[in-house]
């Protein structure tokens, strides 16, 4: 899996930087689209595994299944700062303007503060078993957002650009090295879930022994 990432992020950056042409309207600014898009689908992802894992969590009380919807809304609020840092580099050339509260952007600072929530409520909880819950709670709730930040473009008049993907607004070599940056990233996400996840079971059962020791 980590050489099939290697392999995947350098064949996106040569195919951002080299392969794609640049676009006649935007120019050579348009290019970190290839990498705003991904991030952004990456951090849909996250929560979407956070909101299932929230619902196991709640479910079976396992904490396995804690450790991965933790570890995913962790992912998920990196990427979606990345979306929110991005996206006003993009836009600044293109709009004219760094920020504007758009049903798009709005609803994407929404998201991002909701899972910091996430993250505040679990580490500020008297004890781990109640973070838990609660961060299960918010997660599931959380994810109501995704959708509505998904169908923004089309629910409400909006300066963000529609969903060119599925408009055929994409020349070939665009839509190409837009589905290898997906799926750079898309790897990226699961090393990252896969590692961030296996720390936190380790670390407790590191914290059981030592509960267990003192005893």
């Amino acid at each position: 899996m980590l050489g099939l990432g290697f392999v995947l992020m350098m064949a996106a950056l040569f195919m951002v930087f080299v392969y794609v042409p640049t676009e006649k309207n935007t120019g050579v600014v348009q290019r970190i689209f290839y990498f705003h898009v991904p991030v952004a689908w990456v951090s849909f992802l996250a929560f979407f595994i956070t909101f299932i894992f929230s619902i196991l969590y709640l479910w079976k009380r396992e904490t396995k299944w804690d450790s991965i919807a933790c570890a995913s809304a962790e992912i998920g609020v990196i990427f979606t700062t990345l979306v929110l840092i991005t996206g006003p580099i993009w836009a600044k050339p293109a709009w004219g303007i760094w920020w504007t509260w758009d049903a798009r952007l709005t609803t994407s600072l929404v998201l991002w503060l909701i899972y910091i929530a996430y993250l505040l409520v679990r580490s500020l909880a008297s004890e781990p078993s109640q973070g838990a819950r609660y961060g299960a709670v918010i997660g599931i709730v959380g994810f109501i957002d995704v959708p509505i930040v998904f169908l923004t473009v089309n629910l409400w008049r909006t300066q963000h650009p529609s969903t060119i993907i599925f408009e055929g607004g994409l020349t070939t070599p665009m839509l190409i090295t837009l589905m290898v940056c997906l799926a750079a990233f898309t790897v990226l996400y699961v090393l990252m879930l896969v590692q961030s996840a296996d720390i936190k079971l380790l670390k407790d059962k590191i914290s059981k022994l030592k509960s267990t020791i003192q005893e």
